[in-house]
This record gives C-alpha cells, sequence and structure tokens, in this order.
C-alpha cells in the first residue's frame, strides 16, 4: 500500500491537466485530489499505530472530501452544530463523531444536544458554564471536557490556542470540573487539549509539554474522578508551504507524543485537519491584467483574498506557479500576483519570481486544499468559486460556482 511522497509540492502537478480543468469549469477554480486525501490518511494511519485519528472537519468540509476522509477509517472532530451535521450526513458513525465547540451558541447546543439523544456523539464542554448549559437541556451522554493547558504553538498568534484564555477549562480547575460532571450523570469519556494549527518541527517542545501537562492530568482524573476512553492531544500537524521547508517525521511525532503521555489507561487521540488536505488542493487563477510599475509587476486575477483569505488574515505564504504552456521559455520577473479586491491586503503572493505574466495565462497556488474554499466569502458582493473534485483521471463538481443571483438570494425582495 503506497502512502505517496512526505509532501506534494505544487511543481508535482500535472500542468496540462490543471490547464484542462481550468478550461472546463473556468476560474477561479479549487481542484481538490481525494487520491491525495487517501494518501495523506495512510500515512498518518501508519505512524499512528494504536490511537484515534479524527479529522478536524473545518480544514475542508466539502461532501467529496469527507466521503473520502470516511472511507480511510478516519473519524471527524467538528467545531459546530453546522460541521456537525455535515459529518452525520457524510455517513460518519455517530461514535466517531466529536463536538468540540468554543463558546457554543444556544442554537448549536439545541441541535447538537438533539443529535446526541439518540446516538454516541460526544460533546465536548469547555467552560462550566457550557457544562450548565448542556446539562438544562437534559443531555446525560458521552462528555469530553477541553482543557487550557497554557502551553500554544502554531504558525501565527491567530491561530495559536493552547495559552489563549478563550479556548478550555483552566488546567487547576479540571479535575473539579470532572466531579460534577459525573455527579450530574453524565458520562465522562476524554479529555481534550490543543495547542495550536501549523506546528512545525521548532514547535515540538511546546507539543511535548502539552501532551505531558494531560497525562499528569489524566491520571489525576483516573484516580480521583473515573475511568477516561481518550485522551486527545488536538492536531495543528504542520505542512511545508515553503518549497524549501522540509516536512514533518510523522514517526518521530507520534514517538514523542506516545512518549510524553505516559502511561495512562485511556486511548490517545489525535485530530489532523491540515494536514489531511492541504497538499491535496490547488487554487486556479486566471491573470486578467499585468501592470508594470517602479517596483514590481502586478499581476491582477480572477480570485482573491474573497477566495483565499490566509495570506492577507495570517500573511500566510502560498506557492505560486505560472501553467502557460510556455512559461519555461519566459524570462522571469519580480511580480505581485493582486486580487480584484478594493483592498490593500488583497495580494496572493509578494515578491514572487514568476515567468513574464501574459493576459489569459491560469496560475496555479498550492497548497489550497486546507481553510480555502472554507473561508471564502461573498464581500465586494463576489460569488464564491468551484470546487471540483479529481480522483484518477476523473473529474467531477463537488461544490458548484456561486452565480450572482446567490449573492442576494437570501434577501426578501429576491423571492
Amino acid at each position: 500500500m503506497t502512502t505517496g511522497p512526505a509532501v506534494r509540492r505544487l511543481s508535482a502537478w500535472d500542468a496540462e491537466r490543471l490547464r484542462g480543468l481550468a478550461d472546463e469549469y473556468e476560474t477561479p477554480l479549487y481542484v481538490v485530489d481525494l487520491e491525495r486525501v487517501r494518501e495523506n490518511a495512510r500515512r498518518l494511519q501508519a505512524a499512528f499505530t494504536d490511537e484515534e485519528i479524527s479529522y478536524a472537519v473545518k480544514a475542508n468540509t466539502t461532501r467529496a472530501v469527507l466521503d473520502t476522509v470516511r472511507e480511510t477509517g478516519l473519524g471527524a472532530e467538528c467545531a459546530s452544530a453546522g460541521e456537525l451535521q455535515r459529518a452525520i450526513d457524510a455517513g460518519f458513525a455517530p461514535e466517531d463523531v466529536r463536538y468540540t465547540a468554543v463558546n457554543p451558541p444556544d442554537r448549536d447546543l439545541d441541535h447538537v444536544v438533539e443529535i446526541a439523544a439518540d446516538n454516541d456523539v460526544v460533546v465536548t464542554v469547555d467552560s462550566a458554564d457550557t457544562l450548565e448549559r448542556v446539562a438544562d437541556r437534559g443531555f446525560d451522554g458521552r462528555l469530553c471536557i477541553r482543557v487550557l493547558p497554557g502551553v500554544g504553538a502554531g504558525h501565527h498568534e491567530k491561530v495559536s490556542t493552547g495559552a489563549a484564555p478563550k479556548f478550555g477549562v483552566p488546567y487547576d480547575r479540571v479535575a473539579d470540573l470532572a466531579a460534577d460532571a459525573v455527579d450530574r450523570g453524565m458520562d465522562l469519556v476524554g479529555l481534550h487539549a490543543h495547542a495550536g494549527s501549523g506546528i512545525s518541527a521548532e514547535d515540538m517542545d511546546a507539543h511535548r509539554e502539552l501532551v505531558s501537562r494531560m497525562g499528569d492530568l489524566a491520571r489525576d482524573v483516573v484516580d480521583d474522578v473515573t475511568d477516561l476512553a481518550f485522551v486527545n492531544v488536538g492536531g495543528g500537524l504542520g505542512v511545508p508551504y515553503r518549497e524549501d521547508e522540509p516536512p514533518l517525521d510523522l514517526d518521530s511525532v507520534a514517538e514523542a507524543t506516545r512518549a510524553a503521555l505516559g502511561d495512562v489507561d485511556a486511548q490517545l487521540g489525535i485530530e489532523p485537519g491540515r494536514y489531511v488536505v492541504a497538499d491535496a488542493g490547488v487554487l486556479l487563477a486566471t491573470v486578467n491584467t499585468v501592470k508594470e510599475t517602479a517596483e514590481t509587476t502586478v499581476v491582477g486575477v480572477d480570485a482573491g483574498m474573497t477566495t483565499l483569505i490566509r495570506p492577507a488574515m495570517y500573511n500566510s505564504y502560498h506557492e505560486i506557479r505560472s501553467l502557460a504552456p510556455e512559461a519555461a521559455d519566459r524570462k522571469t520577473v519580480p511580480a505581485m500576483v493582486a486580487g480584484p479586491i478594493c483592498e490593500t491586503a488583497d495580494v496572493l503572493g509578494r515578491d514572487r519570481q514568476l515567468p513574464a505574466p501574459e493576459r489569459d495565462d491560469v496560475l496555479a497556488v498550492g497548497n489550497a486544499g486546507a481553510y480555502g474554499y472554507e473561508m471564502s466569502s461573498q464581500y465586494n458582493s463576489r460569488p464564491r468559486p468551484a470546487v471540483v473534485a479529481v480522483d484518477g483521471r476523473e473529474s467531477s463538481i463537488a461544490v458548484r460556482r456561486e452565480e450572482l443571483a446567490d449573492v442576494t438570494r437570501l434577501e426578501p425582495w429576491s423571492e
């Protein structure tokens, strides 16, 4: 059974095929390779052989991806009632689904508790207040407590969660809350924590510290309160967005995680999202404007921050490649790839060395499978792009392209 290379670089995508997809489905267009999703899942399963692996659904919720992930045997970790419903609709077994929300709205809790009443979905609470709220709704099922471990990591401060007070029950209050949950008749089955998103090899000390703290806490809860089925230490496994960055050594990460947790009579769990789908996706955009300036060549494309917000929001780097058939024969120029949104931040890439661009060229933006379409919007009243799923030589629409009528569809006057 092959697991493919540890990372799929943008150069590994077939340029001719991507151009064909752009011609057939138009741009901007997200392309997700389902076989690569399978490869990434298999690689995780090969490293974390005895652990519970749950896919963090928020990374990419398209039905084609969820179906593929479910077929590999991974579970589903959901951050909202909508994600929970998507996972159930995609056929995930309820006992393999966990709801892990932050400050959940009442409407979410109403829906989640109703679903959990008829099956074994695990409901995670992130505060004593949330425990009270699920109890008020009559919940007495499988419960998990999210812990604020005091250790954060990740590729950007905006996604470093382990030390942010927004996330989880303070470490020193967890045992008391666990006892309260048991006294209320709930089935406390697990503890959960998450350091952050995009964890790299440089973050492993923080990861090990988080896991070690969770091991200590789990042993205390087991000794003083109740048995646990699992201790979940989150996801956030990073992928190399830059061409010269090495991939994570998953075997070493798995070994370090087990060692840091120590001896606990509960199954270790992880919840990767980005790792499963990031390099399984690319974004295709068409050049519509080329403008020479004193500083750089501005390459205007039909995709922008409403299509892929990560560069504007996190200052994230995504490799950009020209798919022009004769790209290799063109001279290289310094370029800024910018979108059509009326914001200075609407730039997909700065200071890039690209083959001299021409109108109607197609560009590919790499590592767009995670938090790409998921975070797209209709800002500036721009319809969201289409998503096409490829599987071998087959391709099909996974999400249809919005039209202008979709932008106003929910307004009363349009009915």
